[in-house]
């Protein structure tokens, strides 16, 4: 009988002793994490995430879009929305309040920072005249090229209403149907910039609206002119200009002939115009992403982004890189 008392305190003894363990190791500074079998990783607190909203320029759409995919694949609790509409809109929607960042293909006015923009440049690219492949001086425009005073003579000023006037052959009669941006586009801004530093308001033409559109209206009307972003121009996979448009080269030096640094009839020549800067500046321009005030949080860190790893998706999509110098000083912006 006594050596069954002694087993049972023994045992009791035993348990209890376990318990205590088990109790002393749930109560640890630093409980043991259950396992992850989700695939996915575990959330900690140097995760990033958020929601960053993005509206604003054709022109810089394609890129925004590849660096919204990368730098969520990267952070995949960031939730990026990019929609295009025009660089009028981006400004408004970001000084509004509407999106995060605005993208702005054009210079930045006095007013809008007084009401808050803050401008980094993330990229460089141009803006390109276009004409029908069937238009009846193509063959002259080719190997000629368009003057500047010549193109402001059709888009402000209205004094050359033919195509034969373009090429000095007064014989040909075919009127020169101009095609502008009905929405407010930084292209149209830099379009009017160039020939001599109006505003958009000032282009002549036929409104249509968004660079898809207005590069409709001259694909479908051989003697339509208008002007697009390049990479609307080109054909993102032969680098060729997009089916029934040709890219007007500038006649820079105004000797009548495109020049070997003058030609822009494809996109690899056009960006190395730009890279060379052999390209007139403007319609050669900066691109920007606008915040309302310096930018903080996941915002900030997607614009830090783009400004260092993001750079090198920049020529895959395309665009032109701003010089490292630029970046840095760009950088210094955001930290």
């Amino acid at each position: 009988m006594k050596k069954i008392l002694i087993i049972s305190i023994l045992a009791i003894i035993l348990v209890g002793a376990v318990l205590s363990g088990c109790v002393d190791n749930t109560n640890s500074d630093q409980p043991a994490e259950p396992p992850n079998t989700s695939g996915t990783p575990v959330a900690s607190e140097e995760n990033i995430e958020g929601t960053i909203k993005v509206s604003g320029a054709f022109a810089l759409y394609p890129l925004a879009a590849v660096w919204a995919d990368e730098y969520t694949n990267l952070h995949p609790d960031v939730r990026m929305d990019v929609s295009a509409g025009g660089a009028g809109k981006g400004m408004t929607d970001v000084l509004e309040g509407m999106v995060d960042i605005g993208m702005v293909s054009r210079d930045i006015d006095s007013s809008e920072e007084d009401r808050g923009a803050y401008a980094i440049a993330v990229t460089k690219d141009a803006v390109v005249p276009v004409i029908n492949k069937n238009n009846p001086v193509y063959d002259d425009i080719v190997k000629k090229g368009i003057n500047q005073t010549t193109f402001a003579n059709i888009y402000l000023n209205g004094t050359v209403k033919t195509w034969g006037e373009v090429v000095g052959r007064p014989e040909i009669k075919g009127e020169i149907h101009v095609y502008t941006r009905s929405d407010s586009a930084g292209a149209a801004d830099t379009w009017a910039k160039y020939l001599g530093n109006k505003t958009q308001d000032s282009l002549k033409g036929i409104g249509v609206n968004a660079d898809p559109g207005l590069l409709t209206a001259v694909q479908k009307d051989p003697l339509g002119i208008g002007y697009n972003n390049f990479n609307y121009a080109f054909d993102s996979k032969t680098g060729q200009p997009v089916s029934g448009v040709y890219v007007v080269s500038f006649d820079i030096n105004n000797n009548v002939i495109v020049d070997s640094t003058e030609d822009i009839s494809t996109k690899a020549k056009t960006i190395d115009a730009i890279k060379t800067e052999t390209f007139p500046h403007p319609p050669a321009r900066v691109e920007f992403f606008v915040t309302k005030d310096k930018p903080n949080g996941v915002t900030a860190d997607f614009i830090s982004w783009v400004l260092t790893d993001g750079q090198k998706y920049v020529d895959s999509a395309g665009y032109v890189e701003l010089p490292k110098e630029t970046l840095d000083a760009e950088l210094k912006k955001v930290e």
